[in-house]
C-alpha cells in the first residue's frame, strides 16, 4: 500500500507542475480513498469480526479497493468544485489507479491475504499458508490492472476518448470485480452476493454515469 502511495505521488507530482491546485486535488483523492476503503470494508465484512479476539487489529487494517475508488472519485469532484478547477483529471487517475492497485496486490501475494476460494489443485492454483489449493485471486487482479493500464496508455497515445479514461476504467473494474468476486474467499451477505459485489456494481454504475455525463457535456459545447 505504501509503495503504491509513494509511486502515485511521484507520478502526480509531475502533473501538478501545471497547476498548484492539483496537489490539493490529489490529497483530497487520497483522503477520500482511505475513507471510502474503510467504510466499504466495514459494511462488507468488518462488522462480522466484532466478536473476534483480534477485532481491533482486523478493523484497523481492513480496507477495500472498491471503496477507495468510490471515495476517491467523490473527493476529487468535491475538491475540484471548491477549488474552482474545471480541467479534466480522470485521464491521469486512470493511469495511477491501476499502478497503485498492482503494487497493493503484490503486497497481498507476499502476505497471503485477499485469498481466492478453495479449489482442486491445478497448474493455475496457489497454496495458502496451510497448503490449501486456492484460486489465484490477487494474481488475477494484478493481471487485470496490468491489462487495463496497457489499454489506458494506448487510448492516451492514440487520443481516443480523451477525458473518459477513468470512467472506462471504473466500468471495466466494476464489472470484472463483480464477476471475480464469486471466486474470492469473502463473506456473502445477500444470498450468493458479497458486500464487495454491491460496491463493485456501484463502481461500474459510477463509471457509466460519468461517461454519459461527459458525453452530454461535450455534445453541448
Amino acid at each position: 500500500m505504501l509503495a503504491g502511495i509513494f509511486t502515485t505521488i511521484a507520478l502526480w507530482s509531475r502533473v501538478a507542475k501545471r497547476d498548484s491546485r492539483l496537489i490539493l486535488i490529489y490529497v483530497a483523492a487520497l483522503a477520500g480513498a482511505f475513507l471510502g476503503a474503510k467504510l466499504v470494508y466495514l459494511g462488507a465484512e468488518g462488522w462480522l469480526h466484532w466478536h473476534d479476539e483480534n477485532r481491533w487489529l482486523v478493523l484497523a487494517t481492513g480496507k477495500s479497493i472498491t471503496g477507495a475508488l468510490l471515495g476517491g472519485y467523490a473527493a476529487v469532484e468535491i475538491a475540484k468544485r471548491l477549488l474552482g478547477y474545471t480541467g479534466v483529471t480522470g485521464d491521469w487517475f486512470a493511469i495511477i489507479a491501476p499502478v497503485g492497485i498492482m503494487l497493493g496486490r503484490i503486497g497481498c501475494m507476499l502476505h497471503g491475504c485477499c485469498l481466492g476460494r478453495e479449489c482442486d489443485a491445478g497448474w493455475f492454483t496457489i497454496n495458502d499458508a496451510h497448503g490449501v489449493a486456492r484460486w489465484p485471486a490477487s494474481q488475477m487482479e494484478f493481471l487485470f490492472n496490468a491489462l487495463m493500464l496497457g489499454v489506458i496508455l494506448l487510448l492516451g497515445r492514440r487520443k481516443i476518448l480523451p477525458g473518459q479514461h477513468f470512467h472506462i476504467y471504473l466500468m471495466a473494474y466494476g464489472i470484472f470485480r463483480f464477476a471475480h468476486e464469486f471466486l474470492r474467499d469473502t463473506p456473502q451477505i445477500l444470498g450468493p452476493i458479497s458486500g464487495y459485489q454491491i460496491a463493485a456494481l456501484a463502481v461500474a454504475g459510477l463509471g457509466l454515469f460519468g461517461f454519459v455525463s461527459r458525453r452530454r457535456k461535450l455534445a453541448k459545447e
